[in-house]
C-alpha cells in the first residue's frame, strides 16, 4: 500500500474500483476475499474488510452466501459516472473559473488543450 496520507481501507475501496473501471474484475466476477486482500497488501483483515464493505455501501458490490462478493452489474458504469463528476468539480470547474479571470472563452480554451495535447 501507499503511504499517500489516506486511511488503508480507502485506498483499497479505490484499488477495487480502478480494477472494475479497466476491466480486470468485470460484473459478476468474484473480488478478491478480505484475507486475501489482507495477506497481498500486509495489512489486518478488519481495514480490508472495512474497504470491500464501502463498495458494498456503495451498491458495486454484492455477496454471494458462502462464494465472496462479486461485481454488480453496471458498476462500472456507475464508477465511470462518478469519476468524470469528481473530474469535472476537481480539474473542470477551476479550469473554468481561472480562464473567465483571464477573459478566454471556450474556443481560447479548445486551442489551448490542442496546443498542449500537440506537445505531449
Amino acid at each position: 500500500m501507499s503511504d499517500d496520507g489516506r486511511p488503508l481501507f480507502l485506498q483499497i475501496a479505490e484499488r477495487l474500483e480502478n480494477s472494475i473501471i479497466d476491466g480486470s474484475l468485470p460484473e459478476d466476477t468474484r473480488v478478491p476475499s478480505t484475507n486475501e486482500l489482507a495477506a497481498f497488501h500486509r495489512i489486518n483483515p478488519a481495514t480490508a474488510a472495512n474497504g470491500v464493505n464501502r463498495l458494498v455501501a456503495d451498491g458495486l458490490l454484492y455477496k454471494r452466501r458462502g462464494i465472496g462478493m462479486f461485481v454488480v452489474p453496471g458498476a462500472r458504469e456507475v464508477l465511470l459516472e462518478r469519476r468524470k463528476e469528481s473530474f469535472g468539480q476537481a480539474f473542470i470547474e477551476p479550469l473554468l473559473t481561472e480562464a473567465r479571470k483571464l477573459g478566454m472563452n471556450a474556443e481560447d480554451l479548445k486551442k489551448m488543450i490542442d496546443a498542449w495535447k500537440d506537445e505531449a
